[in-house]
């Protein structure tokens, strides 16, 4: 059996999150420099926090909740290599489930720069100020991978298989703080009801680095 589930944090909560992050990145610090290309072991920052809230009062009536936390564990440039901690959680009247998932999160930032030609008119620079306006100088987009496990797959406590992808991009509002946006598509083995399947998640997260 294969359970496809989508999530969707609350409307109001997203608009309001995105109304704070423009006026915090319009007025807040200058746009960070370009890191260094430096190996760092273990810089444990940034981390990051982030979560998706659902609630439905009728047909049928139930309660989402996705967190997930994450820690820097290499650095190099503009790449980086992450740890991630998922926890996801549905209640409705006729059952509950919580699953909990590890996995490695390889990143790459400012994936734009590298599409910083031709010369007289860079498609990295018109890709960022289409999708970012009056924001592009201070938005750093990125992609990345995941990799890792998720607590009950081929059995009800055997761990599953999980992998996908994100595409994200993060606004610096204060200083060593950056809001984060990202869509993130997963697959993996879960046990639902005693019966084994793969679900495939679409996850719009909205979190802080620190």
């Amino acid at each position: 059996m294969s359970a496809h589930i989508r999530r969707s944090p609350s409307v109001g909560l997203l608009f309001r999150l995105s109304l704070w992050a423009i006026a915090l990145t319009l007025f807040g610090p200058l746009p960070a420099p370009a890191q260094e290309a430096l190996l760092e072991i273990l810089p444990i920052r940034p981390f990051n926090f982030d979560v998706a809230l659902r609630q439905q009062t009728f047909a049928p009536k139930d309660r989402e909740v996705t967190l997930q936390a994450g820690i820097t564990a290499l650095r190099y440039g503009d790449g980086e290599m992450r740890i991630g901690y998922q926890y996801f959680s549905i209640r409705t009247d006729d059952f509950r489930t919580d699953q909990h998932a590890v996995f490695l999160n390889p990143r790459w930032n400012n994936v734009l720069d590298l599409l910083e030609f031709p010369a007289s008119m860079p498609i990295g620079r018109m890709l960022k100020h289409l999708f970012f306006g009056p924001l592009e100088d201070r938005a750093v987009p990125y992609v990345g991978g995941l990799i890792g496990t998720v607590i009950s797959g081929q059995g009800r406590t055997s761990p599953g298989l999980l992998y996908g992808g994100q595409a994200g991009v993060r606004f610096p509002v204060a200083r060593g703080i950056s809001l984060d946006l990202s869509l993130q598509f997963t697959q993996y083995d879960v046990n639902f009801r005693g019966e084994a399947g793969e679900s495939q998640q679409w996850l719009f997260l909205t979190g802080f680095r620190y």
